[in-house]
C-alpha cells in the first residue's frame, strides 16, 4: 500500500480466517519501507510527465515493489500465497471515467515469484463508480464492533452503519495539506501537532473553506489530488499574510469541523464508538478538536494496526477477489452494482487448494 501523502510502501504479511461466519485476521508482521528521494522526486512529477516515462515507470515501480516483497518475506522469515497491491495512486478521476494506480501487476509477480492482485479500482469507476472508498468492506466484516471506522491519511475518510447499507465516503483533505505546511517549515509532519497548536485559526479563511461545494454533495463522493489542486490551494492563495503555523491551525480546525459535522449529522452519539486510524491518529491536536466537538468516542487501537489498517484490507479485498466473493459495494461507491475488483497476475491456483 502507498498512500497519497507519500510516507512510503506499507508491507505487511497477515493470516486471515473464516469460522463460524467470521473473518478473523493475525498480522504477522508489517514494516514501512520509505520511499527514497529519486522515488518521491520521480512519484511527485509523473503527472505531468510524458506518456513513454510514465509507461516506463509503471513497470519500474512494479518491479520495485515486487523487490520489496522479496526483502520483506526474506527479513521476517515469512511465506505468503500471494500479493495483494494498491499500487501508487497518480490520477484519480472518476467523474471522467478513470482512476490510475501505477505497478504494473506483471511485474511485480514475475519479481517476487507470486501471484498478484492489483488494480482493485478500475472495475468500479468502469461501473459508474467513485472506485473509492474500498476499505467499508473490511471495516464491516473485520471491525464491526465499532460503530464508525474513520480514516485520517491523505484525505479523511469516513465508514459506518447505515439503517440498510454500509456507508461510506471521503470528508476532507486530511495529512496531504497539514504535512505540504509542516515541509515549508523545516519538518516532513506536525508532530503531535505541535506546530498548529501555537498558532491563531483564521477564522474567514476556515469559514470559506468550510463553504468549499464538495462538503454540500451527499451520497457517495471521493477526493484526489487534482481536487485539491483545483479547488482548495488556490483559496490559500488568497491569504499569503498568514503565518505558517497560524496556517496549519486554520487547516487542523478546518479537517476537526468537517469531520465532527460527519460524525453528528449521521447521529453518532456518547453510546457509539469510533475506530480511528492512519498517520492522523498520531496527531494529538487534531484529535483533540475532533473529539470536543462530538459525542461519540474516539477510539484509537494499536500503533500497528493505526499504521498498518489499510494495507491489512487491501491483503482482505485480495482474499476476496481470489475467494470469487463481493469485495467492493455500490452503496459506498455509487457503482451500478457490487462487484469483484482486482487483476490477477501470475499462477493462481490457490482455490484448487
Amino acid at each position: 500500500m502507498s498512500g497519497t501523502s507519500l510516507d512510503g510502501v506499507d508491507v505487511l504479511c497477515t493470516d486471515f480466517s473464516y469460522e463460524n461466519d467470521t473473518w478473523q485476521y493475525h498480522i504477522l508482521a508489517a514494516k514501512t519501507y520509505p520511499y527514497s528521494e529519486m522515488w518521491l522526486a520521480r512519484l511527485q512529477h509523473l503527472p505531468t510527465e510524458s506518456a513513454l516515462n510514465f509507461a516506463k515507470t509503471h513497470a519500474f515501480y512494479g518491479r520495485y515493489l515486487g523487490q520489496l516483497v522479496q526483502t520483506f518475506l526474506k527479513e521476517t522469515d515469512l511465506h505468503a500465497d500471494f500479493v495483494a497491491s494498491h499500487g501508487h495512486t497518480v490520477f484519480h478521476q472518476p467523474s471522467n471515467g478513470f482512476t490510475t494506480q501505477i505497478g504494473d501487476g506483471a511485474a511485480l509477480s514475475a519479481v517476487c515469484g507470486l501471484p498478484v492482485v492489483c488494480d482493485f479500482r478500475s472495475m468500479d469507476v468502469a461501473l459508474g463508480g467513485q472506485g473509492a472508498p474500498l476499505v467499508p468492506v473490511g471495516d464491516a466484516l473485520l471491525f464491526a464492533q465499532y460503530d464508525a471506522c474513520l480514516n485520517l491519511g491523505g484525505f479523511s475518510n469516513i465508514s459506518f452503519k447505515g439503517s440498510e447499507n454500509r456507508i461510506a465516503f471521503d470528508i476532507s483533505p486530511c495529512n496531504l495539506i497539514l504535512n505540504k505546511v509542516a515541509l515549508e517549515l523545516g519538518f516532513p509532519y506536525d508532530n503531535k501537532g505541535f506546530l498548529a497548536k501555537s498558532g491563531t485559526p483564521d477564522k474567514e479563511l476556515v469559514q470559506t473553506l468550510n463553504n468549499i461545494e464538495f462538503y454540500l454533495q451527499k451520497g457517495a463522493k471521493s477526493l484526489g489530488i487534482e481536487w485539491l489542486n483545483q479547488h482548495f490551494w488556490p483559496i490559500i492563495t488568497t491569504r499569503n499574510e498568514l503565518s505558517k503555523v497560524d496556517l496549519l491551525a486554520s487547516f487542523t480546525e478546518h479537517i476537526s469541523d468537517q469531520i465532527s459535522q460527519t460524525i453528528n449529522e449521521f447521529n453518532l452519539d456518547n453510546e457509539d464508538s469510533v475506530l480511528l486510524t492512519g498517520g492522523g491518529a498520531f496527531n494529538e491536536f487534531l484529535v483533540q478538536q475532533i473529539q470536543e466537538k462530538v459525542a461519540a468516542k474516539l477510539i484509537i487501537p494499536s500503533e500497528e494496526l493505526v499504521q498498518f489498517k489499510e494495507a491489512l484490507i487491501f491483503a482482505f479485498l485480495g482474499v476476496l477477489r481470489m475467494s470469487n466473493e463481493v469485495n467492493v459495494l455500490k452503496a459506498v461507491t455509487g457503482s451500478r452494482k457490487n462487484h469483484i475488483g482486482g487483476a490477477i497476475y501470475g499462477n493462481f491456483n490457490l482455490l484448487e487448494q
